[in-house]
C-alpha cells in the first residue's frame, strides 16, 4: 500500500493537469482498503479515481485521493458462458486482450478504452454498439462508512447509457474492489456500428477473427483519438444526447445527412461530435484548450492548460450547440 501526503496527481490524470492532493492512498487488497477507511472517513473529503482517463481536475484537491491497485483475472466456467472476475485495479484493455487470447469473447468492441476495471462498472463504458453493462454479472464493493462488503447484481446497478447508481445515489458511498463479467466461448462479432465493416473491408477481411476485430477497433481509435502522452485529453468529453422522436424528426428535416442511431421506438441518439463540428469547433482552440482536429468529441490540452480553461471551452461549446440545435450536451468526464 502507498500512503503519501501532498501528492502530485499529474501522472493520475490523462489531461496532464498539474494538481496536488493532501493525501494519496493506493491499496492492493480489500484488507488494506478496510485498514485505512476509518481514518480516511474521519478526515473529510474523499475522491476515488481509476486510471484518470475520465477525470478533469480544476485545481488542487484538499482531501484524500484513493486508487485501487487490486489485481488479478480469474476465469470461472459457468452454465451460461465464462465468468471472468477481475480486480478493480486491472487495466481494462489488458482484460480485453487477455480474454481474446484465451478464447473468451464479447468485449472486443471495447478494446483500447483507457481506464481501470473499477471505472468500467461505474461509467458503463461503451463503444461501437457495445456497453459493458451487456456482460457485467456482479460488482463487489466496500462501503466507505462501515467497511462492510456488498455484492451487487447487474440489475442492482441500474445501468443505462453512461450511467450507474455509482454515479448517482451510490456516489461517494462505495469503493469497487472486483467486477465479474459474463462472456462467451462463442465468437459472435458485432460489426454494424460506425466504420467497422469498411475498415475491415479495406484490409480484405470479410469474416474477422476476434483478434482481427480487436485490432481494427484499436486502429480506428488510434487514428481518431490523440495520444494523451502527446496531447493531454480525457477521450470522449461529451455524452451523445438521446432525444425523443419529435425532436429527431425536427432536426432531420433541417439536416437530412445528420447521423443518428436508434435507441428504441421513441428515441434516437445523435452524435455530439457531429453537432460540435457543425458549430465550427473541430480543430479550434480557446487559449490553451482545444478541440481535436480529427474527433470533435475530444477536448485537448494544447500545452499548459488549466482544468478551468478546459471547463471554459466546454461551456462555450455547450452554449453554441444549444443555440444551433436546441440540445444540451452533457460532459461525460468527471469534473472535480
Amino acid at each position: 500500500m502507498r500512503d503519501i501526503t501532498n501528492y502530485n496527481l499529474l501522472k493520475h490524470n490523462t489531461f496532464g493537469i498539474e494538481a496536488c492532493c493532501d493525501r494519496f492512498v493506493e491499496f492492493c487488497s480489500e484488507a488494506e482498503l478496510r485498514s485505512v477507511l476509518p481514518l480516511t472517513s474521519a478526515e473529510g473529503r474523499l475522491l476515488v479515481i481509476g486510471g484518470g482517463s475520465n477525470l478533469l481536475l480544476t485545481g488542487d484537491y484538499h482531501g484524500t485521493v484513493m486508487r485501487s491497485a487490486i489485481k488479478g483475472i480469474q476465469v470461472v466456467a459457468g452454465m451460461d458462458g465464462c465468468h471472468v472476475r477481475c480486480g478493480s485495479g486491472e487495466n481494462w484493455d489488458d482484460v480485453v486482450n487477455f480474454c481474446v487470447e484465451q478464447g473468451i469473447y464479447g468485449a472486443e468492441n471495447l478494446s483500447f478504452i483507457p481506464g481501470d476495471v473499477g471505472a468500467s462498472a461505474v461509467q458503463n463504458i461503451g463503444a461501437y454498439g457495445v456497453e459493458v453493462k451487456d456482460f457485467i454479472e456482479r460488482v463487489e464493493a466496500i462501503e466507505i462508512s462501515t467497511g462492510e462488503k456488498y455484492t451487487f447484481t447487474n440489475a442492482d446497478c441500474q445501468y443505462s447509457y453512461r450511467y450507474s447508481r455509482f454515479k448517482a445515489d451510490w456516489r461517494g458511498r462505495f469503493i469497487i474492489t472486483y467486477v465479474t463479467y459474463r462472456l462467451s466461448n462463442t465468437f459472435v462479432p458485432k460489426l454494424d456500428y460506425g466504420n467497422i465493416r469498411s475498415a475491415l473491408a479495406a484490409k480484405g477481411i470479410i469474416h474477422p477473427t476476434a483478434q482481427q476485430l480487436r485490432q481494427i477497433i484499436i486502429d480506428i481509435r488510434r487514428d481518431k483519438l490523440p495520444d494523451p502522452k502527446v496531447e493531454g485529453n480525457g477521450g470522449s468529453f461529451f455524452m451523445n444526447p438521446v432525444v425523443d422522436r419529435a425532436k429527431y424528426e425536427e432536426l432531420a428535416t433541417l439536416y437530412p445527412d445528420m447521423p443518428h442511431y436508434a435507441v428504441d421506438a421513441g428515441r434516437e441518439k445523435i452524435p455530439a461530435g457531429w453537432m460540435i463540428e457543425q458549430c465550427g469547433w473541430k480543430g479550434r482552440s480557446l487559449g490553451r484548450a482545444g478541440v481535436h482536429n480529427k474527433q470533435a468529441l475530444v477536448l485537448v490540452n494544447r500545452g499548459g492548460a488549466t482544468g478551468q480553461e478546459i471547463v471554459t471551452l466546454c461551456d462555450t461549446i455547450r452554449r453554441d450547440v444549444k443555440k444551433k440545435f436546441g440540445i444540451d450536451i452533457r460532459p461525460e468526464v468527471n469534473i472535480i
